[in-house]
């Protein structure tokens, strides 16, 4: 890969990853430095890399870096104090985005960047397992079984109202 070669794939896909990581971290900052992790990896490897397969190179080196920071910040725990007279007041929100995210945010790391990369980002079965580690019939197995528990969230009255 060329430097051209690189200078294209940014210009192409930064867009695409940043949506695909911001969708799964849900915190803008954390999505720029891992997208930007990525592409210095990219970068880096840059004269190993076919410029033809550079795409689903990159989506596999932010999905990757995605996953180490959940890891990560997993290992942080953060101790909140509670305040009594604190008051918190529920106001019920007929938000379909809202009530998408929730559901979305009830999956494991693994299903919700499946349902991202097929469901959002439109790529096929094949090229998610590149991008995952898995085999496609893996990823099929494990989509099914994402959007079962998303139908099963979405379909519950009290989750809706």
């Amino acid at each position: 890969m060329t430097e051209r070669d690189y200078n294209d794939c940014v210009t192409l896909h930064a867009d695409a990853v940043f949506r695909f990581i911001f969708k799964n971290l849900r915190h803008e900052e954390d999505a720029r430095d891992v997208v930007q992790t990525a592409f210095e990896k990219l970068w880096r490897s840059r004269e190993e890399v076919d410029p033809a397969k550079s795409k689903s190179f990159l989506f596999t080196i932010a999905y990757n870096a995605m996953i180490d920071h959940l890891r990560k910040v997993k290992r942080i725990y953060l101790k909140e104090e509670f305040n009594p007279d604190v008051k918190v007041v529920h106001k019920p929100a007929h938000n379909a985005k809202a009530i998408l995210e929730e559901a979305l945010g009830r999956l494991s790391e693994t299903q919700r960047s499946l349902v991202m990369l097929k469901d959002y980002e439109g790529y096929s079965y094949e090229e998610i397992g590149t991008i995952t580690g898995l085999n496609p019939s893996q990823v099929k197995v494990y989509l099914h079984r994402a959007r079962l528990q998303l139908k099963q969230y979405l379909v519950k009255v009290e989750n809706v109202i």
